[in-house]
């Protein structure tokens, strides 16, 4: 059986990395070279970075941004934004992606994700839901990062993209974004049973015991999130070691671990006496505590 996966999310607004809340509020956070930068020293599986406002502006990502930026990555780095042609991905891949991320344009023109899977194969296409449940308590799909409905249900959607080729599902919460109340395990429960390829959660996440309610609860194969990860150092490390205690099979590869340390009800590493600082044993190695 595969691990299962942490990514960060990293979503991107006129070059500037920022927090999203609501699909409808952004923070900014800053240049996109630094929080990737500490995302792949620190553990994370794999960074998604989309550019929300691509397609809306009829652009494509900052292709100098991303040689950047792949430079400095060495996780799989899956990029989305202003991707309409079979030759946008040709760009990105040879900007430094190892995967896309498409939405808007897939539901626009849902044969490209054929095309694409038939160039570039399966394990290159990642198709990105944003779901909202409605009135009528049916969860379906927005475009547009959200802003505009669609009559998708997402359920359907999902088994669509998937016979089309998809290797994966990046699904979005739009009433949980920036919630920070964790995610929606009912959409996520949803959408896993509906498909067999590999969903990744994201939305709601507010504190590290939420991932591991996605996995065990919602049946995800990889959970994502975005603004816990921001000024937050050792966080991704923390979040793994959450899953670990949670029973969850994931990989650990950094030299820095929490292993034998506590954690409070919201997940967060808990402060140690100086007594009891003072029975661990500081060596170096995966299985080290430190």
């Amino acid at each position: 059986m595969l691990k299962k996966r942490l990514i960060a999310c990293l979503l991107m607004k006129d070059d500037l990395i920022v927090q999203s809340i609501g699909f409808n509020k952004y923070l900014p956070i800053g240049n996109p070279k630094f929080p990737l930068e500490f995302l792949n020293k620190w553990d994370v599986d794999e960074i998604v970075l989309l550019d929300i406002s691509a397609y809306k502006q009829k652009r494509k990502l900052n292709l100098k941004i991303l040689e950047v930026l792949s430079k400095s990555c060495f996780v799989p780095l899956t990029v989305g934004g202003g991707i309409t042609s079979v030759e946008d991905v040709r760009k990105y891949i040879r900007a430094g992606a190892d995967k896309v991320s498409i939405n808007s344009s897939a539901i626009n023109n849902s044969k490209l994700i054929t095309e694409i899977v038939n160039i570039f194969g399966s394990q290159c296409v990642v198709v990105s839901m944003d779901c909202k449940l409605d009135k009528d308590g049916i969860y379906r799909i927005y475009k547009d990062s959200g802003k505009i409905p669609t009559n998708l249900v997402a359920s359907d959607w999902a088994k669509e993209v998937e016979s089309l080729g998809a290797g994966e599902i990046f699904l979005n919460s739009i009433d949980r974004d920036g919630s920070k109340i964790g995610y929606d395990n009912n959409l996520i429960k949803e959408i896993t049973e509906a498909v067999s390829i590999p969903i990744i959660a994201c939305g709601g996440v507010g504190d590290f015991s939420h991932f591991a309610s996605g996995i065990i609860k919602g049946g995800a194969s990889a959970v994502a999130a975005g603004n816990i990860f921001h000024y937050i150092e050792h966080s991704t490390i923390i979040a793994k070691m959450n899953l670990l205690q949670s029973g969850i099979d994931i990989r650990m590869d950094s030299e820095a671990t929490y292993k034998g340390r506590e954690f409070d009800k919201n997940g967060r590493l808990m402060m140690m006496s100086r007594e009891d600082l003072s029975k661990i044993e500081f060596t170096r190695g995966k299985e080290d505590i430190i």
